[in-house]
């Protein structure tokens, strides 16, 4: 329940301190007193946005703040947002000049979140337009979402998880749609790579060696000659080499051998020379002869050979890193790509069938709330009739009717709110039958009707009741008095026969003899609420007529 209302420089109003009690609490005013400021004061607290130019001329900020009742619902805040003492809630909104705001909660700094969030459970607000909100199919849909019982909130919560899985499926399933072409594109590039590299059967030193062996091969006669093979092993007579020549001098050794001890061990020494110098002659007469048997075309078919093979070592290594190892290396790369592509293709098949799965669940999950709307429409249905007996139309046709759209979080279902005000006239659409009188008085139907706020809730209503007078207003006046038992409500009214039924009543009176004009807010007490009934009414406050009929409405109340 909201205790008290302070008000600070907000437009016509330099300040205003308003207790409040439970039942039904009345505001009126002449027309541009400012009883709307009030409600803005209300939509401020609840964390709405400060309009521009709602300061006072003159005053640096406007303040507004409400006391609060600390409703059951909200003690597990106590400790987390609210001292753990706490017994009332008060929040607070500064608005500056320039627009900029400041929130604060139990004298705390806040954010507008917080108001926001703990508003929503103090206090519900009706404004003067809210009827209209009737015309839109998606507050129609919401009102019969909230006659289908205590279960409907986690049948639309598990809806809506569904139906944002399925989107999520879906765009994962068209970016892999679209990359599927690339992808086949790159797989075959993969899978040529991948060919001409194993093609060539590369070996990690091999370049190396190949340049080497070219090298030997350009240099094979120079190497023949270098290698001295005549020199050493020539065994001509004409030009013995230098092998046979010490086997000469080894033998002219040997026929001397025991005649000196000193030649003896020389000769010795000559004799393993000779061995030697034999050996070495034949591993460069092989060596002469295997480059002879290279030029000539032998393992790697020559320098020609070598030559081709190193045009395919090197395209290569110029395509992929500029070493045989870095081809190497990118063959490994190319076949984990490879097999990442090829298991892409899996994961747009597994892709699919979740989709399909998710579909499905959104399928269960659209069909269980349609089930409930469609049990729950004619309980409303039958319930809004009943409650428009008691407004004054009790001939009027009301259906709920169902019909099926897009699937979306809250299901597939459109509701259409079908009215026939008068006996004999075909129904049609709320938002195309009814009048302004008639969406008001609809929606307190339906507020009786569907499941509204909780007692510990205040219902602000402003000028809800536009459009309507006589005996209707004071059938829509009636139903606001049963609203508030067990109750706080507040309504803002232009109308005499809801003001007098108001368990507190005040008044919103402007002064323009001051500059700015200035307006205040008194509660009445009784005589003056007579006065406040009979300017409502349009007369001058010295009619009898006025007056009587003023006092006739409260006794009727």
């Amino acid at each position: 329940m909201l205790l008290e209302l302070r008000v600070e420089n907000l437009l016509l109003i330099e300040r205003a301190q308003l207790r409040f009690a439970r039942g039904l609490n009345v505001l009126t005013g002449e027309t541009g007193a400012g009883k709307t400021v009030l409600a803005h004061a209300l939509d401020l607290l609840l964390g709405g946005r400060a309009r521009t130019g709602i300061v006072r001329p003159g005053a640096e900020e406007a303040y507004v703040e409400g006391s609060f009742e600390l409703p059951g619902s909200l003690l597990a805040e106590r400790g987390e947002r609210l001292p753990a003492d706490a017994s009332e809630i008060v929040l607070a909104r500064r608005v500056s000049g320039d627009g900029r705001t400041r929130a604060y909660l139990n004298g705390r700094s806040a954010n507008v979140g917080d108001l926001r969030d703990l508003g929503a459970s103090l206090l519900t607000f009706y404004g003067q337009h809210e009827h209209r909100k009737l015309t839109i199919a998606a507050a129609q849909l919401e009102l019969l979402d909230e006659t289908c019982g205590p279960r409907h909130a986690e049948r639309l919560r598990a809806c809506a998880e569904a139906y944002h899985e399925s989107v999520r499926l879906q765009a994962q399933l068209d970016r892999l749609d679209e990359l599927s072409a690339a992808r086949e594109r790159e797989l075959e590039l993969l899978e040529f790579e991948l060919a001409e590299i194993a093609e060539a059967a590369l070996e990690r030193h091999e370049h190396e060696e190949l340049v080497a062996a070219r090298e030997r091969l350009r240099q094979a006669g120079a190497l023949c000659a270098g290698a001295g093979v005549e020199a050493l092993a020539s065994e001509s007579a004409e030009t013995p080499g230098a092998a046979q020549r010490l086997a000469g001098a080894a033998a002219q050794l040997d026929a001397l051998a025991g005649v000196d001890a000193r030649l003896t061990g020389l000769g010795q020494r000559l004799s393993a020379l000779v061995i030697e110098s034999r050996e070495l002659a034949g591993e460069l007469r092989d060596y002469a002869e295997g480059l002879e048997a290279e030029q000539l075309g032998g393992e790697r078919a020559g320098l020609d050979g070598i030559e081709e093979r190193l045009v395919v070592i090197e395209r290569l290594t110029r395509k992929h890193g500029g070493s045989v190892q870095a081809v190497l290396d990118h063959a490994a790369r190319a076949r984990a790509r490879r097999d990442e592509l090829a298991d892409a293709k899996l994961t747009l098949e597994h892709a699919s069938e979740r989709l399909r799965e998710a579909r499905a669940r959104l399928d269960t999950h659209v069909g269980t709330l349609r089930r409930a709307r469609e049990s729950a429409a004619p309980r409303l249905a039958r319930s809004v009739r009943e409650h428009l007996k008691s407004l004054a139309m009790g001939d009027a046709a009301f259906e709920v009717v169902l019909a099926g759209r897009e699937v979306g979080p809250r299901g597939g279902d459109a509701a259409e709110f079908m009215i026939s005000p008068n006996p004999g006239v075909p129904a049609g659409p709320l938002r195309e039958i009814a009048s302004g009188g008639e969406l008001s008085r609809v929606m307190l139907a339906l507020m009786s009707a569907a499941s509204f706020p909780t007692a510990q809730s205040t219902l602000v209503f402003d000028e809800v009741d536009s459009g309507i007078g006589g005996q209707t207003a004071r059938a829509v006046g009636a139903r606001l008095r049963e609203l508030a038992r067990g109750r706080q409500v507040l309504c803002i009214t232009h109308l005499p026969q809801i003001a007098s039924l108001g368990e507190r009543h005040f008044a919103i009176v402007k002064d323009t003899s001051v500059q700015p004009t200035r307006a205040t807010v008194v509660e009445l007490e009784q005589a003056e609420v007579v006065a406040e009934l009979v300017r409502m009414l349009g007369a001058d406050g010295d009619d009898g007529g006025a007056r009587r009929h003023a006092r006739a409405l409260l006794r009727a109340a």
